[in-house]
């Protein structure tokens, strides 16, 4: 059975992607801990993340270090922390959460909700984000 993540990959379900490439795909996560939490999953469906082929494993943290870059400028906070745990969706992912203070990825906080046109002025804070501002 296709992963909630191989489903987006498909566009069988709607994300609001933040970068892409022929192998990766960043989105907001639906449930986010904090404005600008993000997921970098590989379009390959594997179940964790340490299951990647090496050469695959490479290039997801790559292509996640492109999207924090962004995420950066985007949200300029003290830190872009990452976080793997995978275990509620059997899908490899990266997440990607913009932090002032370690209680912002705590995974026990109440996530936040944002209407349609929030997530979208999110996702294009990111998308529109110079990395190159930031190096």
């Amino acid at each position: 059975m296709a992963s909630i993540f191989t489903k987006i990959v498909a566009g069988e379900i709607p994300a609001y992607i933040v970068a892409e490439d022929s192998s990766h795909l960043a989105f907001l996560d639906a449930m986010p801990l904090v404005n600008g939490h993000c997921l970098v999953i590989p379009k390959e469906e594997v179940d964790f993340i340490f299951d990647l082929e090496s050469e695959a494993y490479k290039n997801l943290w790559a292509f996640a270090q492109n999207v924090a870059k962004k995420m950066e400028v985007a949200y300029p906070t003290k830190r872009i922390a990452v976080a793997v745990v995978g275990l509620e969706v059997p899908h490899a992912h990266i997440h990607l959460i913009p932090i002032t203070k370690m209680e912002d990825m705590n995974f026990k906080n109440v996530r936040l909700k944002f209407s349609d046109e929030e997530y979208t002025e999110i996702q294009q804070r990111i998308i529109n984000a110079d990395e190159t501002t930031n190096l």
